[in-house]
């Protein structure tokens, strides 16, 4: 198994990425969407560990169809400190085939990477979700409809485009 972990802080990717050698996974990291796409090319790696955030470069969902197509048969996994059903439905429909809501540890990973449908089961509990956890969401699908744009959704939410910058800067809340 070659992963190829591309996710935008290095101490994160680098922690990760050794957990995963002493477990016998060979990997290699990419800190910006121009690196992994080069790296995948010519590493040509089974498995892709890929954050969504990848800090103003690009959005990591905006990486995967790129991947797919530089990589055949590629594996990708979202990893992501933002998790949102209206992220993970993009993400799955644009090619990922796993979804991991940070923090995570290896051998959550390992599992998921091997295709074990409970590892990432915890990316979205099936337990009721909180009011704000529901605005979360909400506003996650919006933005998601109006493809990122923090104008148009702010518009069709009824809010301040500040508002809603705001609204974004904060971490989701949990279930």
């Amino acid at each position: 198994m070659r992963v190829l972990m591309i996710d935008d802080d290095p101490v994160f990717a680098a922690t990760l990425a050794r957990a995963l050698g002493r477990r016998g996974i060979e990997t290699a990291l990419a800190h910006t969407a121009d690196s992994a796409l080069e790296k995948a090319a010519h590493w040509q790696p089974s498995h892709v560990l890929l954050d969504l955030n990848l800090g103003g470069d690009i959005s990591g969902l905006d990486l995967i169809a790129p991947l797919c197509e530089r990589v055949a048969g590629v594996q990708i996994t979202v990893l992501t400190g933002y998790a949102s059903i209206a992220t993970t439905v993009t993400a799955m429909q644009r090619g990922a085939t796993g979804y991991l809501a940070k923090p995570v540890d290896a051998p959550t990973v390992l599992a998921a990477l091997a295709g074990d449908s409970e590892a990432t089961s915890h990316a979205m509990p099936g337990e009721r979700m909180s009011l704000k956890r529901l605005e979360w969401e909400h506003i996650q699908r919006v933005l998601a409809e109006h493809d990122g744009n923090i104008s148009e959704a702010a518009r069709a939410l009824g809010l301040h485009r500040r508002t809603l910058q705001r609204k974004l800067d904060k971490k989701p809340v949990r279930f």
